[in-house]
């Protein structure tokens, strides 16, 4: 058996390529079509754990969570692909390390779940290194901050940081409190998350761009459907064997691999300033989530 640091690290590596090679293809591909085709590619390529699937164990419950565990997620990651799409790589993705230290601070709104030093000294970290990834020569203090509320492409990007707090929760419930086996979670979810995908483009009025979109870079998007399924499964099956934070917490170094490779890749600007960044959040999620 593959130890989980290992299955966790293995997810890193192909989340970080799938985030460059989305990068690539949304220079010319609208987000919905991409992300519709991607999700039916993923559909195809899960069909396999259906035939794995013991299905007397599943309930109507769990497969309805898992539903609506699709949904905050498929909008999540149309947010990401927008917000992608709108900014350049290396700004967008370290954003999306913000995600446990929403967490630490809903659970102390609203659970009264009070926060250690070492966690306190996380969130430090985790807003020091947003400041210095939205800061610009010869800005007023307070710029950076209305920079990241005001612009569209990280409004898309705070909207999803909300929907994964959310939908990061329900994946622990599933497979912990409601014993979703994993070949069920991984074939069901890229079932319901083709349907909605496919829903939300009928509801855009623009199903040709679909069209367009598998016409011209039908390839990438399946690599990028190969790599997605690859560390999404070995993400899940590391959540199985160790407990979530730490997994999260190794998960988190792929962004710093897309932002390095990624951001030399495309000639992004300000790269040295937003890897320092990056690494910074990073640290801060790690403190948050472990301790």
């Amino acid at each position: 058996m593959i130890e989980w640091y290992l299955l966790a690290l293995i997810s890193a590596l192909f989340s970080a390529t799938a985030s460059i090679f989305e990068k690539k293809v949304l220079f010319k591909e609208k987000a919905l079509a991409f992300s519709t085709l991607f999700a039916l590619f993923n559909f195809l390529l899960a069909i396999p754990f259906f035939f794995f699937i013991n299905f007397q164990t599943l309930t109507s419950i769990s497969l309805l969570v898992l539903f609506i565990k699709s949904v905050l997620g498929a909008l999540a990651f149309l947010c990401v692909m927008l917000g992608i799409k709108n900014l350049e790589l290396s700004n967008a993705l370290p954003l999306l390390v913000l995600t446990p230290g929403l967490v630490a601070i809903g659970a102390l709104i609203f659970l009264k779940e009070y926060l250690s030093s070492l966690e306190i000294l996380g969130l430090i970290l985790l807003l020091l290194g947003t400041y210095l990834l939205q800061l610009k020569q010869n800005q007023k203090f307070l710029s950076p901050f209305k920079t990241l509320i005001k612009t569209k492409g990280h409004q898309y990007i705070l909207i999803a940081l909300l929907l994964f707090t959310i939908t990061s929760i329900l994946d622990k419930a599933l497979l912990k409190n409601f014993n979703l086996p994993v070949n069920a979670f991984m074939g069901f979810q890229h079932l319901f998350l083709a349907i909605i995908f496919i829903t939300f483009l009928l509801l855009s009025k623009k199903p040709n761009n679909l069209n367009h979109t598998l016409k011209n870079s039908w390839k990438l998007v399946l690599i990028i459907s190969v790599l997605t399924i690859i560390y999404r499964y070995t993400q899940i099956q590391a959540v199985k064997l160790a407990p979530v934070a730490l997994v999260l917490s190794l998960k988190r170094i792929s962004v710093f691999f897309a932002v390095v490779i990624g951001g030399k890749l495309f000639k992004e600007h300000n790269l040295l300033q937003r890897i320092i960044a990056t690494a910074i959040m990073i640290t801060g999620a790690v403190l948050v989530i472990v301790f």
